[in-house]
């Protein structure tokens, strides 16, 4: 039995990977999407079921208003004393000097919830991680952010000791473990107590094409007392442009019952237009940043190494002691909306979905017209990752809009900079219903049919949208019948809703790109569209 990396494949960053008893369990960044931090099961390390999220209330995290890639960064989880331990951070700012992020902490008996309130913990830097040492004392390790022009931005490791009686950091135990190599932008620790030694694991170099992770170690917990090793980076593809993963580095290791090891690491996997260079650029990962698992061994002076080089590979050996479980062949859907709760996968923006953004049951789920796909405040989406490369998806719309200003259709979103979306509107001119496709680049916005926009006949109720994405490029169809299909004639590039794009002109680009359904309604008078028979298929990757 193999891992086929990635094993979370589509926007899964960040993955803090821990054991219990036989089952592992992975946490990733979910950023502005809610509910906050996404969560997978695990008894193989090959077949991963995803299970609730345990950030679903505002009172654990309310990101209204949170720019775009920012919200939940690098949450770590771990289990000790019974219980689960998460510790996440929502960040405010994005661009510029300021992070402006507070960590968090909250527990669980059980990896289901319920999850306690929040506590707070600090706001020293993201990326916070908590070690639990076997003499019972646990610490905070994370990354340190100096907003000072006159400093580089991150400032090393933080260790800070924290109370369990109080339940809070004492920060006059604070103090710097580790500044990092010359490569910087050291981030992402996750600390580790084997054979008495501390072995520190960090992220370097940047979440891009020279992303790395280094691995050091020391006898104490002391101020600046980690040594680097010698054979660092532990994992990077920067040196590795042709493999199938790029992009890994931040991660977590974990040992099986019989004594293997693994690690975890986010990753990409970048795909060229034909007349592109094959290394510059070096490609748009439009399914974001994925999660990988690496083997890894020991050398005999005990520095870790990944089998098969620090590039990683594609195909990995399951754990010996693995029991083998089943899992679906991919991560295709079909929602017909029948249940009062919305599946697992789908996901909204900075708020849960709840009355004001709409309701779902009864075959059908209704959004209720907000803000445009601009917005960071009110705005009724409901939309899934994309997790293949190459899929349809098809969904039931009903919608009677009254003025241009009231649209409901099928979007392709990265974030609020870049979108693409298929929707029924109102065309004044003609007075009549119409299908329009549109596109938000970096606000630049385009409406690409105008006067040629398919008219939706009065008798017509209902429409099918579709959207067929072909890893390059995507376009949008529609039916009035649902069988019937008429190509709307705009071939979209995928690229604008890559990281490596949006990376060009802004500094939020951490997420990836998501398939879903909104409801726009500028006029105020809260139209609500009717959307049912959702279908997502994923489609062979012709590489």
């Amino acid at each position: 039995m193999q891992i086929a990396n990635p094993v979370l494949p589509g926007f899964n960053a960040d993955p803090s990977m821990i054991r219990v008893g036989d089952t592992y369990y992975i946490a990733n960044s979910t950023f502005e999407w809610f509910p906050g931090v996404r969560l997978h099961e695990s008894k193989d390390m090959v077949h991963w079921n995803l299970l609730p999220s345990p950030l679903s209330r505002t009172s654990q995290l309310d990101m209204r208003g949170n720019p775009s890639s920012g919200g939940i960064w690098a949450p770590d989880l771990s289990y000790a004393d019974g219980k689960f331990w998460l510790i996440y951070t929502d960040v405010k700012v994005v661009n510029g000097a300021f992070k402006d992020c507070t960590n968090y902490l909250v527990t669980a008996e059980s990896i289901h919830g319920p999850w306690s309130e929040p506590i707070r913990v600090n706001g020293v830097g993201f990326d916070a991680s908590l070690f639990h040492d076997d003499d019972g004392r646990k610490y905070l390790v994370q990354q340190t952010w100096d907003f000072r022009e006159y400093h580089h931005g991150f400032d090393g490791i933080t260790l800070t000791e924290f109370d369990v009686k109080t339940m809070k950091l004492k920060p006059e135990t604070e103090r710097t473990i580790w500044r990092g190599t010359d490569v910087k932008l050291t981030e992402g620790p996750h600390l580790y107590k084997i054979n008495g030694y501390y072995y520190l694991f960090a992220a370097e170099g940047g979440t891009v094409y020279t992303h790395q992770e280094v691995v050091a170690r020391s006898k104490s917990l002391d101020a600046l007392s980690f040594e680097g090793m010698p054979s660092n980076p532990f994992i990077t593809n920067f040196d590795t442009p042709r493999s199938y993963l790029q992009k890994q580095g931040h991660g977590a290791l974990v040992d099986t019952p019989s004594g293997e090891w693994y690690y975890a690491s986010l990753c990409g996997r970048p795909w060229h237009h034909d007349n592109e260079s094959f290394t510059d650029p070096r490609g748009w990962c439009t399914l974001g940043r994925e999660t990988s698992i690496q083997k890894v061994e020991w050398t005999e002076d005990g520095w870790p190494y990944i089998v098969g080089g620090h590039g990683g590979q594609r195909y990995v050996d399951a754990p010996k002691d693995a029991i083998e479980t089943e899992a679906p062949a991919d991560h295709s859907q079909h929602d017909d909306f029948m249940s009062d709760t919305l599946d697992l996968n789908w996901n909204t923006l900075r708020v849960p979905f709840d009355g004001e953004m709409g309701k779902v049951g009864g075959g059908v789920l209704e959004l209720r017209g907000q803000g445009s796909l601009c917005n960071l405040f009110d705005l009724s989406l409901v939309a899934r990752r994309w997790q293949a490369f190459n899929f349809d998806t098809t969904v039931k719309v009903e919608f009677d809009p009254k003025n241009y200003r009231q649209m409901a259709g099928l979007t392709n979103y990265y974030d609020d900079l870049c979108w693409s979306w298929v929707f029924v509107t109102w065309d004044e001119r003609r007075q009549c219903r119409v299908i329009e496709v549109a596109q938000n680049d970096f606000n630049n916005y385009t409406s690409f049919l105008r006067d040629t926009a398919p008219a939706v006949p009065d008798d017509v109720k209902s429409v099918w949208l579709r959207t067929k994405v072909r890893k390059q490029w995507y376009s949008y169809e529609y039916s009035f019948d649902g069988t019937s299909w008429v190509d709307l004639g705009v071939k979209l590039d995928a690229k604008i809703l890559s990281d490596d794009y949006i990376l060009r002109r802004y500094g939020g680009f951490f997420t990836g790109a998501f398939v879903g359904l909104a409801a726009v309604d500028l006029s105020g008078y809260d139209r609500v569209a009717k959307f049912s028979e959702f279908d997502y298929r994923e489609l062979p990757d012709n590489e």
